[in-house]
């Protein structure tokens, strides 16, 4: 395992963010591989807590995500530097792509591009999805998980209850909804 630095900390970010595209679920997603899997640096549950909490926050989530594990790490200096790692290149590279996006709506192989670039976005939202329920899909919580995934969904979509409330919701029946050994 890789000794955590405040610089690799931040170089981690800093890669993540600039080559990760499709938005904050796949940086997430992507982050989670990083922090959790690869470097063993935060836990599961920390993860998970922070994934959690940065979808109850105002305006951009993937933001509080990366000050949020970053500060779980290194305190703030680590969160600082995680929430510049990952706005300034996204920042200077949206500027260019503003720039050059009027010619390049002319261009067929470029909108291809850019189209394929959303599927493989979607994509990895998908996979983001799987690596936070997976974990919970043995025999004893499926139901539980299953149950979770597929109302916040519903509710979601269906009835287009608030984020917040979908979170209050989830949290009220996995109090009280407590599977085997835990």
């Amino acid at each position: 395992m890789v000794r955590l630095t405040l610089r690799r900390l931040t170089l981690v970010y800093l890669r993540v963010s600039s080559l990760t595209f499709g938005g904050g679920d796949p940086t997430m997603s992507t982050l989670q591989a990083e922090l959790v899997k690869r470097h063993g640096w935060l836990s599961r549950e920390k993860y998970g807590l922070v994934y959690g909490l940065a979808r109850l926050t105002p305006g951009t989530n993937i933001l509080a995500f990366c000050a949020g594990t970053a500060w779980e790490l290194k305190g703030w200096p680590g969160a600082i530097l995680a929430v510049l790692a990952a706005t300034l290149p996204s920042a200077a590279a949206v500027v260019l792509l503003t720039a050059g996006y009027e010619g390049l709506q002319r261009n067929a192989r470029a909108m291809a591009a850019i189209a394929a670039t959303l599927a493989a976005a979607v994509g990895i939202m998908a996979a983001s999805v799987w690596q936070l329920v997976h974990p919970d899909l043995r025999h004893e919580r499926i139901l539980r998980a299953l149950v979770l995934v597929a109302g916040s969904v519903l509710l979601s979509y269906a009835f287009r209850t608030p984020p917040i409330e979908i979170l209050g919701l989830a949290a009220l029946l996995g109090f009280f909804w407590r599977g085997p050994a835990e």
